[in-house]
């Protein structure tokens, strides 16, 4: 790594937390947390940067770092914020001009002191993970590019399982042979039955069908798509997508408006590799996305799994090539059940979190009763005299219990 050269305003703590910024496991379990309401003032700045143009994991860390905070750095000179980013992660002039434009178009000051209720509908809307939430999954930090944001629909509760990579992905061709259909429904079933959310991309093919044998399983398929929330690919989809948003998670990094690129399915490999335990490769060719996340998870020291198919097919060369560089063959799904072994929503392992959940419950109980049948977070701010902070942690706590549902407009609702 180069010598970082001070910009002339830097302090010798910005430095210093600049090398903490380079090491991002270390940087965002450094943050503090708590009821603190500069907490939630700082989670709402890195909401406003990231919408940013240009401005990605790395950049948003060093001007974090050389500046103090983003609310400082979002008040610097675009001469300045050039300086602080030249080198090998600078702005381009076209990033800068789209920068400027991003900027000017929110005004000087996004987030008032305090910030106001209209501020927080706007940013801190609900089913969105940053880097700094302690629920962000801890495997994330690994990856080169860790996403700034995470959007997510569907049951909250499954990101305790994923923070801890408790789940399995399963990956492969859109244009599979009927065998490589079979057992992808019949690993996403078992799967399923044995506790263990699986993960895909609900692509065309194996993706479609391990997310189709999850759910006739009455599973909870994770799909990690690369498409914004709102957008179905392939549009024949729609109906598969919206069972997985019902009846386990989608997941994607991706805003909503942000318009499709060949490159963004190639992204999402990587969050399916790290939010599993194991990857399973079911078919695929010499030339596939399903082998860069076998390489990812190899590289990661994910166990990788192949069902072995006919030497012959072209449909699975990539696949069985993986057979001959230590992935683990997977002739029949019980296999690889009996090597996991039971998964985190298996009911014995359900009954032990429920357990671990009732000192929550009891201690929520006011909480719960001022929501009544669902509330805003300002009327329950009215009604509990607390802080939106200090709520908003709370009721954190019980959407990933199961307990909650969020809903647009900063509203929660008994599940």
């Amino acid at each position: 790594m180069g010598t970082v050269v001070q910009a002339p305003f830097a302090s010798a703590a910005a430095a210093a937390a600049l090398r903490t910024a380079s090491n991002p496991i270390q940087a965002a379990r450094q943050r503090p947390r708590g009821h603190d309401p500069a907490i939630e003032r700082a989670r709402l700045w890195r909401l406003v940067w990231s919408g940013c143009p240009g401005i990605g994991w790395q950049r948003m860390e060093r001007l974090d770092a050389m500046f103090g905070s983003l609310e400082e750095a979002w008040g610097a000179s675009s001469e300045r914020i050039d300086h602080v980013l030249s080198g090998k992660p600078r702005l381009s002039r076209r990033e800068l001009e789209a920068f400027e434009h991003y900027r000017s178009s929110h005004g000087p000051a996004p987030i008032s002191q305090p910030p106001s209720a209209a501020e927080r509908r706007r940013w801190a809307q609900p089913a969105r993970l940053l880097p700094s939430d302690i629920t962000y999954p801890e495997a994330l930090f690994q990856l080169d590019r860790p996403p700034l944001q995470l959007f997510w629909r569907g049951q909250g509760s499954l990101w305790r399982a994923l923070g801890e990579s408790q789940a399995v992905a399963v990956v492969g061709t859109r244009r599979p042979s009927r065998h490589g259909l079979t057992m992808a429904r019949l690993i996403g079933r078992a799967l399923a039955e044995a506790g263990w959310p699986v993960v895909s991309g609900l692509a065309e093919g194996i993706d479609a069908e391990a997310h189709g044998g999850c759910l006739e399983a009455a599973g909870r398929p994770v799909g990690v798509l690369g498409t914004p929330l709102n957008r179905v690919y392939p549009r024949h989809h729609t109906q598969l997508q919206a069972a997985v948003a019902e009846q386990g998670l989608l997941v994607s990094e991706l805003a909503q408006g942000t318009p499709g690129r060949a490159g963004h399915f190639a992204l999402r490999n990587r969050l399916q590799v790290a939010l599993a335990q194991a990857l399973v490769l079911v078919e695929c060719p010499a030339s596939s996305g399903a082998l860069h996340s076998a390489q990812l998870a190899w590289d990661l020291g994910i166990p990788i799994w192949v069902v072995p198919a006919d030497a012959g097919r072209i449909s699975a060369a990539g696949s069985n090539r993986w057979l001959g560089q230590g992935a683990t063959p997977l002739i029949n799904p019980a296999d690889l059940i009996s090597s996991l072994g039971r998964g985190p929503l298996h009911p014995a392992s359900q009954r032990s979190t429920a357990a671990a959940d009732a000192p929550l419950l009891q201690r929520e109980a006011a909480l719960l009763a001022a929501l009544g049948a669902g509330a805003s977070l300002d009327h329950l701010c009215d009604r509990l005299r607390q802080s939106p902070a200090v709520l908003s942690e709370r009721l954190l706590r019980l959407e990933l219990a199961g307990v909650l549902h969020s809903e647009p407009g900063l509203w929660w609702r008994p599940c």
